[in-house]
C-alpha cells in the first residue's frame, strides 16, 4: 500500500486485519454490501461480531421500534443505538480489554434511476472510550439497482475506514468518502460528527466541506447547526430563499425578506400555511480573495442564526439551478426575493453561454415549476432615481419577453418597502463596521450589531467603543 490510496478492498481487509476493531453490521435494505465486503476479502472472523438484515417490516419494528418511516435517520439511530449495547452487554466483559467496539448501519432504498439512504457508524476511538458517531445522507444516481447496490458497499467501507484511521482531520475524511467512486453515482449531501473524537468538529463547517470537495451540490443546516438534509425541513412545503453574501445582513436585505414573505405567503400559501424561509449561500458569495476563509463563513451563519432561519451553501451560481434543485425537494410554490441588481443579472445573456438554449433555457427552468420573483426595488445613491420592475430597462431584444413574465406574474415588485432601507448601501456598512461606527446599529438588524460588536466579526474595528 505505500502511502498510496487504498482501494475498497485494502481497506476492508486492513479493518480485517486489525485487532483491536470489532463490531456489529445492521443493514435493512438493498442487501447486506457492507458487511459483503468484509466477508470477500477474507480474515473477517477478526473483525465480525455479528451481522444483521431485518428486511420484514414487522420483523425490523420489533427489533428496533416502531417508525413512520423505514428508510430515516430515526430508524438508523435506533440501529446504532440497539446494537451498540447490545454489543457491550454481551461483549464488553470478554473483549472490552482488548477491542475498541464499534457499531455500522445502514438503511438504504435502491430504486430505479436513484436511490437514497442513511448510512451511519458508532465507535469507540481508543479502548473503553464513550463511542462516537458518524452519520451521513447518500443518494445513489446509477440507473441500476445492482450498480447502486455496488456504490452502497464502496461507501460504506470508506465510511468505516475513515472513522477508524481519519478522525483527526474531518476534512480528510469527507474527501475520502467517495475512493472508488465518483460524485456521478453517489451524492453526499449531509454529514454530522459527535461523541469525544469530534468535540472541536463544527458540523457547519463539514456541511461546507460537502459542497466545497462536490460530495453535494448543496448542504443545509439549521440556526442553531444542526446539519439536515433538505428534504426533512422543505418536503411539501412552500419554500421562500433569500440568497446573498450576507457580510452581513442588512436592514435593506432583512425588510426584502419580510415584505417578499407577506406578499408570497397572500399569493402562494394555503389560509394558515407559513413558508420554510431559508438564506442561501452560493461557493462565490463566500470567497474572500480566491479562497474561502472558514472563520469568516462561521463568522456570517453567526449572524444568521440570530435571525432563526436555516441557511443552504451551494454551487449554484444561476436562480434555475437553485429552483431545479428546491423542486426536487418540494411540489409547493417557490419564491425569490430578489434586488433590482440581481434581477438584471438574470436576464443578462452573457451569463448563460453555456447553456444551449441561452437566456430561454434559463427561465423556461426558472419559472417552469411556478417560481416567483418578488423584486425589491433600488434608489439610485447620486440621482436619487427609484427604479421598479415597472420602470426597469431590458436589452431591447428581451424586452417582449420581459412584459410577458411581468404581465402573467412570473416577476412582481415589492411595493410596500421600507423607504428609509432603501438609503442603506453596503459600501457603507462595511465602512462603518471598519471604524467601529455605533450608527452601524441604525441600518442592521439589531441582534446582528450586537453580535458584531460583541465578537468584532467582519473587521469591527470599536477599539474606543464599549457596550452601551
Amino acid at each position: 500500500m505505500n502511502g498510496e490510496k487504498m482501494n475498497t478492498d485494502e481497506k476492508a481487509l486492513q479493518i480485517n486485519l486489525d485487532a483491536k476493531r470489532y463490531g456489529t453490521f445492521a443493514e435493512i435494505g438493498a442487501g447486506q454490501e457492507v458487511a459483503r465486503r468484509f466477508f470477500h476479502v477474507g480474515k473477517a472472523s477478526g473483525t465480525v461480531a455479528k451481522t444483521i438484515s431485518a428486511y420484514d417490516m414487522s420483523v425490523s419494528d420489533a427489533i428496533y421500534g416502531k417508525s413512520d418511516r423505514y428508510v430515516s435517520r430515526k430508524r438508523l439511530q435506533s440501529m446504532l443505538d440497539l446494537e451498540y449495547d447490545l454489543l457491550l452487554k454481551r461483549l464488553d466483559a470478554s473483549r472490552g480489554e482488548k477491542c475498541a467496539f464499534f457499531v455500522f448501519a445502514d438503511t438504504v432504498a435502491t430504486k430505479r434511476d436513484e436511490g437514497q439512504g442513511w448510512l451511519g457508524v458508532k465507535f469507540q476511538s481508543h479502548i473503553r472510550e464513550e463511542p462516537s458517531q458518524i452519520i451521513i445522507h447518500v443518494r445513489t444516481l446509477d440507473k441500476e439497482s445492482l450498480r447502486q447496490q455496488e456504490a452502497l458497499g464502496i461507501i460504506g467501507v470508506n465510511l468505516l475506514h475513515a472513522a477508524f484511521y481519519q478522525s483527526a482531520n474531518p476534512a480528510e475524511l469527507i474527501g475520502s468518502l467517495l475512493d472508488d467512486l465518483s460524485s456521478a453515482r453517489v451524492e453526499v449531501d449531509m454529514i454530522k460528527f459527535s461523541g469525544p473524537a469530534f468535540t472541536k468538529v463544527d458540523n457547519r463547517l463539514m456541511a461546507l466541506q460537502l459542497v466545497e470537495q462536490w460530495l453535494t451540490e448543496a448542504a443545509m443546516f439549521t440556526a442553531d447547526g444542526e446539519t439536515i438534509i433538505p428534504g426533512e425541513l422543505l418536503w411539501k412545503k412552500p419554500v421562500l430563499v433569500e440568497r446573498g453574501s450576507f457580510r452581513p445582513l442588512t436592514n435593506p436585505m432583512l425588510d426584502m425578506m419580510e415584505r417578499g414573505q407577506e406578499h408570497f405567503i397572500r399569493e402562494k400559501c394555503a389560509p394558515g400555511e407559513q413558508p420554510v424561509v431559508l438564506f442561501e449561500m452560493t461557493l462565490r458569495q463566500l470567497q474572500v480573495g480566491n479562497k474561502i476563509d472558514h472563520q469568516d463563513f462561521l463568522d456570517r451563519v453567526d449572524t444568521l442564526a440570530a435571525l432563526g432561519k436555516p441557511v443552504m451553501i451551494s454551487n449554484f451560481l444561476r436562480y434555475h439551478r437553485l429552483v431545479t434543485y428546491l423542486s426536487r425537494q418540494t411540489d409547493r410554490p417557490i419564491g425569490l426575493p430578489i434586488g433590482l441588481v440581481r434581477l438584471r443579472d438574470v436576464f443578462d445573456e452573457k451569463f448563460y453561454t453555456d447553456l444551449p438554449g441561452g437566456l430561454m433555457e434559463s427561465l423556461g427552468q426558472l419559472f417552469k415549476n411556478g417560481a416567483k420573483l418578488y423584486v425589491y426595488p433600488s434608489l439610485d445613491k447620486v440621482t436619487g432615481k427609484l427604479t421598479t420592475v415597472e420602470t426597469l430597462e431590458v436589452a431591447q431584444n428581451i424586452r417582449h419577453l420581459y412584459a410577458h413574465l411581468l404581465e402573467n406574474g412570473f416577476i412582481a415588485n415589492i411595493p410596500n418597502h421600507n423607504p428609509e432601507a432603501l438609503k442603506v448601501y453596503s459600501s457603507d456598512v462595511l465602512a462603518k463596521i471598519h471604524a467601529g461606527d455605533e450608527k452601524l446599529s441604525e441600518i442592521i438588524p439589531a441582534p446582528i450589531f450586537e453580535m458584531i460588536r460583541t465578537k468584532k466579526l467582519f473587521g469591527w474595528n470599536g477599539k474606543n467603543n464599549s457596550p452601551a
